[in-house]
């Protein structure tokens, strides 16, 4: 499997083209129309919800991005779609409502955020309820995690979607609840081959390690993330084939 050519062409707005400052907060319909607009493709995130459908949105908590409180995974589908996000006047979407919306206009970056807790194996609703999302889904898509038996479940239960590993340098602060023995592992990026990926979204600030560099050798495409600026771009592109950014227009 590898990754339809639209990937290679067009910069892939994080969570949508989004800006407070222009109503259009991050992974909301508004920030997908801006988007499109902009002639963009789109990294979006899924989460599960109480009644196993995927929701864009990209944290486990409400508190950030709502005026709501507690774990999205504990309201349903109905629940979430009435929630607004802050800064605008959308409500929290399904990943069926942004697939409609999109109608293959861009290509699709699909995160399934960790649902084990430690990037374990303790997955496979999110997984299932994308696969059912995306099934008769027509535009250019991918799909990607940090966990990699998310990443493996979907070879097996969507063959036919182009899937990556979402890696990084894995720093301690940053990942509290995993064991360092896990991010030692994960930090080498083991998993690449035995989850059939053709592609990996890596941290932007890592991408001199000699593992990424390994991988784009024996063919891999490189995305990084999230570029914040034309010179971070400029400096990202010298090893990665695409970037994801926010904050400006790449």
């Amino acid at each position: 499997m590898t990754l339809p050519s639209s990937f290679f062409t067009r910069p892939l707005a994080h969570r949508a083209f989004h800006d407070i400052n222009r109503a259009c907060p991050e992974n909301s319909p508004a920030a997908f129309a801006a988007a499109i607009a902009g002639g963009y493709g789109i990294e979006l995130d899924v989460q599960l919800s109480s009644d196993g459908q995927a929701m864009v949105f990209h944290d486990y908590a409400l508190d950030r991005l709502t005026d709501e409180v507690g774990p999205i995974a504990q309201r349903s589908a109905a629940e979430l779609g009435q929630i607004v996000l802050k800064g605008g006047t959308d409500t929290i979407p399904t990943l069926s409502q942004i697939l409609q919306q999109v109608d293959g206009a861009v290509p699709l970056l699909i995160e399934l955020k960790d649902q084990d807790g430690a990037l374990g194996q303790s997955v496979g609703q999110l997984e299932k309820a994308t696969a059912r999302a995306v099934a008769d889904y027509v535009g250019d898509i991918a799909v990607m995690s940090f966990n990699p038996h998310s990443v493996a479940l979907m070879a097996q239960i969507a063959p036919h979607i182009a899937r990556g590993l979402t890696t990084c340098n894995f720093p301690s602060e940053d990942w509290p609840t995993i064991p360092e023995k896990t991010r030692a592992r994960l930090r080498e990026i083991p998993d690449y081959t035995n989850t059939g990926a053709c592609f990996i979204s890596h941290q932007a600030g890592d991408l001199d390690n000699p593992r990424v560099a390994a991988l784009k050798a024996q063919g891999a495409a490189v995305f990084c993330w999230t570029i914040r600026s034309a010179q971070a771009e400029v400096k990202a592109r010298r090893v990665a084939d695409n970037v994801t950014f926010e904050g400006y227009a790449a």
